[in-house]
């Protein structure tokens, strides 16, 4: 989605924390302080950091990493803030003065090179990993209408144009981080972290259902009627509380063996 404005961030961060795969946050090695020392990137207003301090315990040195001061200056508590572009300055992260490297939805907005340069630097830093929340192409509609499979389609597209890092993998992000992360050594564990939306979600659903209608109709102009119809019938099914909403993403953890944070889970599913 793109707009990452405050009061969307606000809206999802519930939907995210009870999407997420609990199974991969494990705790891991710390310094020889006893601190554990982790990098947050893209950190918005610090959702990520708010759902695993309290999960990962012990002593713990956070620093997130956002180009957005306005949205740090929310994140508030205890943890380090900087302001940087990460789709330009990913070199300037000390990686190496760290334990653990994570991000939420993140992934499937980067390109391939960028993911393989940030590999490469975990890897050379030898810290765990642990991508939370990355879109793998699935949204599935219940009651089902007949213009769901056209409008996932060219949202998929539309996930895979520049969002700032050059064209994104979008619904290929999980599988690409995985195969990279192993490919460099990494132990990769991942698990489904699908959001399950109700009809009480209503608030997070109507403003997917505008952004996919938006991101569907850049693709296909020539779509835009057929794509304001069906929005029309989806709104219509969550004005009378029959909508509900999957939007399928991935967790991702791994660690190097004999790494310094290993970030190990407790078991793999998918």
């Amino acid at each position: 989605m793109n707009g990452f404005t405050a009061d969307w961030l606000r809206l999802r961060e519930p939907a995210d924390a009870a999407a997420r795969a609990a199974e991969l946050v494990a705790p891991s090695a710390r310094g020889a302080s006893g601190t554990l020392r982790i990098i947050d990137l893209a950190s918005g207003t610090g959702a990520n950091f708010r759902y695993l301090a309290p999960r990962l315990g012990g002593a713990q040195d956070w620093l997130l990493i956002d180009h957005d001061p306005a949205l740090l200056a929310i994140a508030g508590g205890t943890a380090r803030t900087l302001t940087l572009d990460l789709a330009r300055s990913l070199d300037a992260l000390p990686f190496e003065e760290f334990d653990l490297v994570t991000a939420s939805a993140l992934l499937d907005l980067v390109s391939a090179p960028w993911l393989e340069r940030l590999a490469a630097r975990c890897a050379a830093a030898r810290v765990g990993v642990l991508f939370a929340l990355t879109y793998d192409g699935r949204i599935e509609w219940s009651p089902s209408d007949l213009g769901d499979e056209r409008v996932r389609s060219l949202v998929n597209r539309h996930q895979r144009t520049d969002k700032g890092f050059g064209p994104a993998l979008g619904p290929n992000a999980a599988a690409a981080a995985a195969e990279r992360f192993s490919g460099l050594g990494y132990e990769v564990r991942t698990a489904r972290s699908d959001w399950n939306l109700r009809p009480s979600d209503a608030a997070l659903q109507l403003a997917l259902l505008a952004d996919w209608t938006r991101a569907a109709a850049e693709v296909a102009p020539e779509e835009k009627a057929s794509l304001q119809d069906w929005a029309g019938r989806r709104r219509a099914l969550l004005a009378i509380g029959r909508s509900r909403l999957r939007v399928g993403h991935v967790d991702i953890a791994g660690g190097l063996a004999g790494g310094p944070s290993a970030a190990r889970s407790v078991r793999r599913s998918a």
